[in-house]
């Protein structure tokens, strides 16, 4: 089998992957290029969303620690607007805001409305939501169309193999291996750049509702306060 496949590869004195690639016909070389593309850029989304989660995780709970032992929210607040890269935070500015807003207009006195705080609360959740969410799409997108790109330039290759053998007359490897070494290079191709962007679009996807999850809790905790201020 390894002597078949050897057989497969156009072969010259510095034979190897990089000869075959120039060898390749141009919509193989295009369809190669594509998918580099589409794996370079998704692992760089990889890294970039990840130390992105992971930084929010890390200031969000470095923030909830503090928001639980002060419940001060003038001394939150004057932390909140220093934090960088902090769903917790920018949801806190919110509801401080309202609250605020609320004490205003009211010159301190009746009771607080808890639904336009719980409101207020809600809209900074889904604007760090749609924050964090920015990128992922990417990934999905590669898990799904990179196969079809590589399947693309499996059927090209194919083609030229049996294009080959009209030509020539002739069903020997030496006639159909430069057609099913692009075919095999794109199917391999297509799967290294789809596969990643699968496991990690849905690793990052966890890590995101996790995310989530605490900004639910802290949107409660946050409207069990205020109930008291009221």
């Amino acid at each position: 089998m390894k002597n078949l496949f050897l057989l497969m590869i156009p072969q010259n004195p510095n034979g190897d992957f990089i000869t075959l690639i120039k060898n390749a016909s141009p919509i193989a070389k295009l369809v190669l290029l594509l998918l580099v593309i589409f794996s370079i850029v998704s692992w760089a989304v990889i890294l970039f969303k990840g130390l992105e989660y992971s930084r929010a995780r890390k200031n969000s709970l470095r923030f909830l620690d503090h928001f639980r032992q002060s419940k001060n929210f003038s001394e939150i607040s004057r932390m909140a607007s220093l934090s960088g890269n902090n769903p917790l935070a920018e949801i806190f500015k919110m509801g401080f805001r309202e609250i605020s807003l609320q004490r205003g207009g009211r010159e301190n006195q009746g009771r607080l409305d808890l639904e336009r705080i719980h409101r207020s609360l809600l809209r900074g959740s889904n604007i760090e939501i749609s924050r964090l969410e920015k990128l992922n799409g990417f990934l999905a997108t590669t898990a799904t169309v990179t196969p079809f790109i590589g399947l693309f330039g499996t059927v090209w290759g194919i083609m030229n193999s049996f294009q080959s053998i009209g030509v020539k007359m002739n069903a020997n490897l030496a006639t159909v291996a430069p057609g099913i070494a692009e075919a095999l290079v794109a199917t391999a191709m297509g799967l290294f750049a789809a596969i990643p962007a699968v496991i990690f679009y849905n690793l990052l996807l966890n890590k995101l509702k996790v995310l989530i999850a605490i900004m639910e809790n802290f949107i409660l905790e946050f409207l069990n306060i205020s109930e008291k201020l009221s």
